[in-house]
């Protein structure tokens, strides 16, 4: 490899941002590519970097293209991890995407030094704002999944865990992998009075209270078992001293699901609970919902693909298929609705640590072994490798 990828992720360890706009990371990637025959393109609306290699070998007909996504975004966390390179500005990279952006720029170096073997092009999408605010919806709707000249063939990403499986496993599976994430909210709106006589007013309290518990046994009771969701109220709020009856109240939850027919359903169906409660007390029940996340599906044969050439690469035992998906959820599902491709998992547990204990991601305690950054670089750029040869 011709740049030190420890090095590299150690000082975005130290430079966390969050959300759309990281233009500190933003400039030490692009430092890191200086020099690389790669077409360049920054984003407008978010700091976002995409670099085009442009294979050294002719093609006949449409130039096939392998994109390369990792994501640049920390967490709102205040890192208690100890280490000599934590972070002190108050964010964190406690999903190990300083990690991503290490092995991604590996990849390029690699590719690049290797551009006479490739019969098509790869595009390296450097993609801020996955914590939650879909910085890859931001992305696409700039156009930048066609700065290649064409859309891509296929699409790649591995992301790290800080626990889980032994360090240096790479997980996949075929179908869904991660879950879909949305945020419902719903507003109670009532009659305000004295607690002393309720019959006077228009109680918002107990509606909200009975839709809370209605949402959680909606869950066993309108969805298969086998397709499940998850629903979970994280906030709850309602009035201001004892014995006064509010005017209204409000809950947030968020929403799961590991399937779109699912995921649809569950839109549906929460507003009809939500309305008939409130109907039979007598109040309005109001629903919104913010759509975050869609479901995350690998092709099944390019988790096959991944399987294979991690195999080939270092071994069959550090390929494990994960038989479950993950209830988290992830905004490379929306690229997995543009082209095959697979979400690929990689522990990067330090060895110390029991895995089935340690820290997990988004801890303020989560911590994560540099000795992956090189294999996960390498398995990139042998993706893209197989795919162009």
């Amino acid at each position: 490899m011709s740049i030190d990828l420890v090095a590299l992720r150690r000082e975005l360890h130290q430079i966390p941002e969050v959300g759309l706009q990281l233009p500190q990371t933003q400039a030490r990637v692009l430092e890191a590519l200086e020099g690389l025959p790669l077409e360049i393109t920054l984003g407008t609306t978010v700091t976002s970097v995409v670099g085009v290699l442009r294979g050294g070998r002719p093609t006949e007909g449409k130039r096939p293209v392998v994109l390369l996504r990792e994501d640049m975004d920390a967490l709102p966390v205040e890192e208690l991890t100890g280490l000599d390179y934590a972070s002190t500005n108050g964010n964190m990279h406690a999903c190990g995407h300083d990690l991503h952006m290490s092995m991604l720029v590996g990849a390029a170096h690699e590719l690049c030094a290797r551009r006479d073997e490739l019969a098509g092009d790869v595009i390296f999408m450097f993609q801020p704002g996955e914590e939650g605010v879909d910085g890859c919806r931001y992305m696409l709707e700039e156009g930048l999944l066609d700065v290649a000249g064409s859309r891509p063939d296929w699409v790649y990403a591995i992301h790290v865990w800080s626990a889980i499986d032994p360090c240096g496993t790479f997980t996949t599976k075929p179908g869904t992998v991660m879950a879909s994430s949305d945020t419902a909210r719903v507003r109670v709106v009532g009659r305000g009075g004295h607690g002393s006589t309720p019959h006077r007013a228009a109680d918002p309290v107990p509606a909200l209270a009975e839709i809370t518990t209605a949402l959680h046994t909606m869950v066993t009771r309108r969805f298969d078992v086998q397709d499940p969701v998850v629903v979970t109220v994280g906030l709850l709020q309602a009035g201001t001293t004892d014995n006064v009856i509010p005017e209204e109240g409000r809950l947030e939850a968020t929403l799961r699901a590991f399937s779109t027919e699912a995921r649809a359903k569950l839109i549906e169906t929460i507003p009809q609970v939500v309305e008939g409660i409130a109907s039979a007390h007598g109040v309005v029940g109001e629903f919104s919902l913010r759509e975050q996340y869609p479901v995350t599906i690998n092709d099944d044969a390019e988790a096959d693909v991944v399987a294979e050439t991690v195999t080939r690469l270092f071994g069959e035992e550090r390929h494990l298929r994960w038989a479950h998906p993950l209830a988290g959820a992830e905004d490379f599902s929306r690229l997995l609705l543009e082209a095959p491709g697979c979400f690929i998992g990689l522990s990067a547990c330090p060895p110390e640590l029991d895995p089935a204990t340690a820290p997990f991601n988004h801890s303020a305690y989560a911590r994560f072994d540099d000795s992956v950054l090189d294999d996960g670089a390498r398995l990139l750029a042998q993706l893209a490798l197989d795919k162009l040869a």
